[in-house]
């Protein structure tokens, strides 16, 4: 018999998702206005007593809806269109325009002497500038640039210190007019990254590090990315436990996005990460993988980052982060297959190609 749908709190996970395009809309629901489609819906209702949930086809949802109260029913509706509405595309304020006809790259340069991946190659803009152009040259969408290592045990560094470090090459990469992203939890950096030539702000704690740092996104009307993490760098591997890894991390960037639309941010400009590796184990990781889909009845363009991390290194025993770019790459994929708009990656070049593939076979 089926367990009943409960008001407490209610999830929608796409199922059966396939690539399209596809021309059948009894069967199929559109996922975010791309070209995946998806054929069934798991419907969770989490409550004090556990978890209630019913996997039910596109086919069956009238009748579904029929049988359930006016209130479960318009939830589960509304979430639904946050997952069917295709997302409004990024207006940076350069003039650029991102949009997701097509997979966005975020190529990573870490500007830090201790990264996990790729620490100290890039530590001055004689270097830096140079990997950003190749970057560029490899299919990169917008360069990411950090100056503040958040590698799990990572000890945090003063204002002035990652300042000093991000600053000079965004500057220097701003006279090539080609997004730019700041990666970096404190508002005074935030906001002079943005005077001097950012136009997205990448924040490993969902603005919740710095109190002041919504109030630089309001006032520079820019796009937010708000990322999951349990605890900070240093604690946050310290046996990291969650009573459900997908929706725990679902109500949190949930209650982020909430707080920014309250504050004046405009949805559009609001792009939510899960945060693969901050405070997860390798199950949580692979969970996060498998349940991404999840994530979209956030209404919000996704981003997903698994490049070179420790979890792909702790599954194939690969310790040197440089030599892991196959299993990110595997990863990657399997964050499109589930619509995933952005990844973040260090190897732009391999990911570029790969998706190349990906979108041809999309065609035939």
């Amino acid at each position: 018999m089926a367990a009943k749908i409960n008001t407490d709190k209610i999830y929608v996970q796409p199922l059966g998702l396939v690539r399209g395009p596809i021309h059948c809309d009894r069967v199929f629901k559109n996922l975010t206005g791309g070209n995946i489609y998806f054929a069934a819906v798991r419907i969770i209702s989490r409550t004090k007593q556990g978890l209630e949930e019913k996997i039910v086809s596109i086919v069956d949802l009238d009748n579904f809806f029929k049988k359930k109260s006016t209130t479960v029913a318009e939830k589960i509706k509304t979430i639904l269109n946050n997952i069917e509405s295709p997302r409004g595309a990024l207006m940076l304020n350069n003039g650029s325009v991102i949009g997701w006809k097509k997979p966005v790259i975020q190529g990573v340069l870490n500007v830090t002497p201790d990264s996990f991946s790729d620490g100290g190659q890039y530590s001055d803009i004689e270097l830096a500038r140079p990997h950003a152009h190749e970057m560029i040259s490899a299919g990169a969408d917008i360069i990411d640039i950090g100056g503040e290592t958040t590698k799990p045990g990572a000890q945090s560094v003063s204002i002035k210190s990652e300042k000093d470090r991000v600053l000079p090459v965004i500057k220097n990469l701003a006279t090539l007019n080609f997004p730019l992203s700041i990666d970096s939890r404190n508002a005074e950096v935030m906001n002079d990254a943005i005077q001097n030539g950012a136009h997205i702000i990448n924040d490993v704690s969902a603005l919740g590090h710095d109190l002041k740092s919504i109030g630089v996104v309001k006032k520079e009307d820019v796009p937010i990315i708000l990322m999951h993490a349990q605890g900070a760098p240093e604690i946050m591997q310290n046996n990291p436990q969650y009573s459900h890894i997908l929706l725990d991390i679902y109500d949190y960037l949930e209650s982020r996005i909430k707080m920014c639309i309250d504050a004046g941010i405009d949805k559009n400009k609001i792009i939510a990460d899960p945060g693969i590796g901050f405070g997860k184990t390798v199950d949580h990781n692979l969970e996060i993988l498998n349940g991404l889909s999840i994530f979209h009845g956030l209404g919000v363009p996704l981003l997903v980052g698994t490049s070179r991390k420790s979890f792909i290194g702790k599954i194939t025993g690969e310790k040197v982060a440089e030599n892991r770019v196959s299993g990110s790459i595997a990863a990657m994929l399997l964050c499109l297959e589930q619509g995933v708009q952005i990844v973040r990656v260090h190897d732009v070049e391999q990911a570029t190609q790969a998706i190349s593939v990906w979108n041809a076979a999309q065609k035939v």
